[in-house]
């Protein structure tokens, strides 16, 4: 009986990429708001996710969103996804290493700190619009003439409805902004609002690296992954 053929390296490497944004990905919020409450000894929501930067958890949030920035900087694929990830890449850093204002202690804030606050939100909303741009425009297209089967279908359908509630999740985070400050304290609309655009890019990311929806006999590995060798 002959052994099943192992897919090339830089495939393994592109899938496990996935892997990493999509895990690191769902975790982070999760991850904050647990530990968060166990260093606390109580359960709190923030206004942010980024708003975990103001806390002991602080490492946990730089360190997370650097390394899907890193994971995504690494990312290499077609050149139109090399480019976008590479900016989602940096971008994800900056939300990192600028921190939010939102989270601060009131009265600790200066003009310098409103700007890095201004920057880290700058960041923050082109990232989730580039991981949309990702989960309608990017997965979808496999490069492949192979036709579509039932598994590739759901899964194209899953890239749409992870799209589409990121982008839901952005334009509901820019209306809550009206809502009264006393009902934004006590709902957190813009933590929810994350915190749903984080899954669903992360759960994008799992399927596209196969941890669902996986076909039994998978196209080629030559179509999963850009060529760098010239062919002679």
């Amino acid at each position: 009986m002959s052994s099943p053929v192992k897919p090339p390296q830089d495939a393994v490497t592109l899938r496990r990429l996935r892997l990493g944004i999509g895990t690191v990905g769902i975790a982070l919020p999760i991850a904050l708001t647990v530990g968060n409450a166990l260093l606390t000894g109580r359960f709190a929501l923030l206004d942010s996710i980024s708003a975990f930067y103001h806390t002991d958890m602080r490492d946990v949030f730089v360190g997370g969103m650097c390394a899907i920035g890193v994971f995504l900087v690494c990312y290499r694929y077609r050149k139109v996804d090399d480019v976008l990830s590479s900016i989602a890449g940096v971008l994800a850093i900056a939300v990192a290493v600028f921190p939010a204002a939102t989270g601060a202690p009131r009265g600790t804030l200066t003009p310098t700190d409103v700007t890095i606050g201004r920057l880290h939100q700058v960041s923050a909303a082109a990232l989730f619009v580039l991981l949309a741009v990702f989960c309608i425009f990017l997965f979808p297209q496999t490069g492949s003439t192979v036709p579509p089967t039932r598994r590739t279908r759901a899964r194209n359908g899953i890239y749409y409805a992870c799209g589409s509630i990121i982008i839901g999740a952005i334009a509901l985070a820019v209306a809550s902004n009206a809502l009264p400050d006393s009902v934004r304290d006590t709902l957190k609309p813009l933590f929810w609002c994350e915190a749903v655009a984080v899954l669903a890019f992360g759960t994008a990311w799992l399927v596209k690296g196969e941890a669902m929806f996986r076909d039994s006999q998978p196209p080629p590995a030559e179509s999963e992954v850009r060529r760098t060798v010239p062919t002679l």
